[in-house]
C-alpha cells in the first residue's frame, strides 16, 4: 500500500515535480493532483505524467488529500496558504520545499492557525539551474538533506508522514529552527547567488559585454553556473530573508576589503596565506571531510 493515497503538489516544476516522479519511482504514491497559478505548466506536468490530473481550484484539489507538498516560490506563499486555507480538512497534512523557513512559518500563522498540527514546515536542499517541470527527474533528492523546521504544534504522525516521505525520495533528514536555518542558508546559498547574478549583471551591462562573454571560459561557467537559475524564484528568497542575508553580505563586504587592501599592498604572501586556506577549506568539504574554522 502506497505511504501517500493522494498528493497535491502546488507548484508543478524542478522540485514539486521531482517529488512527485520519486514518490511514484518508489511506489510511495496513489495519485497526483497538480494545482498553480497558470495552467500551461499543469498541462505540461499532466502531458509528461508527473502529474495524474490538473485540479480545477483549491476545493476539488483538497478533497480526499493525504499530503500537500507547497513548491511555489515563497513570495506567493501567503496567498496561496489564503486560497487554500478554506477548504483545508482535518488529517491533511502540509509541507512546504521553500528556501526559507521564517517567512513561511509566519504565514503559516496567518492563515493556517486552525492546522498548525497538520503543518510540517521543510526544505530540501537540492536544486539546478533549469527550472521548470521540463527539468524535473526521479533522481534529483538521492543523498541530499531535507531540512525540518517543524512546529511545536506539529503532530508526531504528521512530521513522520513527511520524514517517511523525502526519505522515499532518497534524501536524509535534518532537524532545525527556522532562524538557524535562515542564517546559514543565507551564507551557503543566498549569497552565492546574489554575488553570481551581481557578477553576471554587471559584465552584462558593460559597453564591452560582447568581448567579455566570448572569452569567458571554465572559471567563469562554474563561477556563474547558477546565475541561470528562475529570477522570480531568487528574488522572493533574497527578499524574504534580507536581514540575514544583509549581514552576510556586510561580512563577505569586509572580505572583499582585505583582498582589496593585499592588492593594493602589493601583499603576495598575504594573498597566498588566504588562497591556501580556502583551498584546504574547499577541498575538505568536497571530499566530504569535516572543515575546521580557520585560525
Amino acid at each position: 500500500m502506497a505511504l501517500i493515497g493522494k498528493l497535491v503538489i502546488c507548484g508543478v516544476g524542478l522540485i514539486g515535480g521531482s517529488f512527485a516522479l520519486a514518490l511514484r519511482r518508489a511506489g510511495q504514491v496513489g495519485r497526483v493532483v497538480g494545482v498553480g497559478r497558470r495552467p500551461e505548466p499543469l498541462q505540461r506536468a499532466l502531458a509528461l505524467g508527473v502529474i495524474d490530473e490538473v485540479a480545477a481550484g483549491w476545493a476539488d484539489a483538497l478533497d480526499g488529500a493525504d499530503l500537500v507538498l507547497l513548491a511555489a516560490p515563497v513570495g506567493q506563499m501567503d496567498a496561496i496558504m489564503a486560497a487554500m486555507a478554506p477548504h483545508l480538512r482535518p488529517g491533511t497534512v502540509v509541507t512546504d520545499a521553500g528556501s526559507t523557513k521564517r517567512d513561511v512559518i509566519e504565514a503559516v500563522h496567518r492563515h493556517l492557525s486552525g492546522a498548525l498540527a497538520d503543518v510540517v514546515p521543510a526544505h530540501p536542499i537540492a536544486g539546478a539551474e533549469k527550472s521548470g517541470v521540463e527539468a524535473a527527474f526521479a533522481e534529483l533528492y538521492i543523498g541530499r538533506k531535507a531540512v525540518f523546521t517543524p512546529l511545536p504544534e506539529s503532530r508526531a504522525a504528521a512530521v513522520e508522514l513527511v520524514r517517511a516521505a523525502w526519505e522515499a525520495c532518497g534524501a536524509r533528514v535534518v532537524d532545525m529552527s527556522p532562524g538557524e536555518h535562515d542564517r546559514v542558508f543565507a551564507a551557503v546559498s543566498h549569497l552565492p547567488h546574489l554575488l553570481a547574478f551581481g557578477l553576471v549583471d554587471d559584465f552584462a551591462r558593460r559597453p564591452n559585454a560582447p568581448l567579455l562573454f566570448s572569452h569567458a571560459a571554465g572559471g567563469f561557467r562554474d563561477f556563474t553556473r547558477i546565475a541561470g537559475s528562475h529570477p522570480e524564484m531568487w528574488r522572493d528568497i533574497c527578499i524574504a530573508n534580507r536581514v540575514a542575508l544583509l549581514d552576510e553580505l556586510d561580512a563577505y563586504l569586509g572580505e572583499l576589503a582585505h583582498l582589496r587592501g593585499l592588492l593594493e599592498a602589493g601583499d603576495g604572501a598575504g594573498l597566498e596565506a588566504v588562497f591556501e586556506r580556502a583551498r584546504r577549506a574547499r577541498n575538505a568539504w568536497a571530499e566530504g571531510l569535516p572543515v575546521q574554522a580557520a585560525e
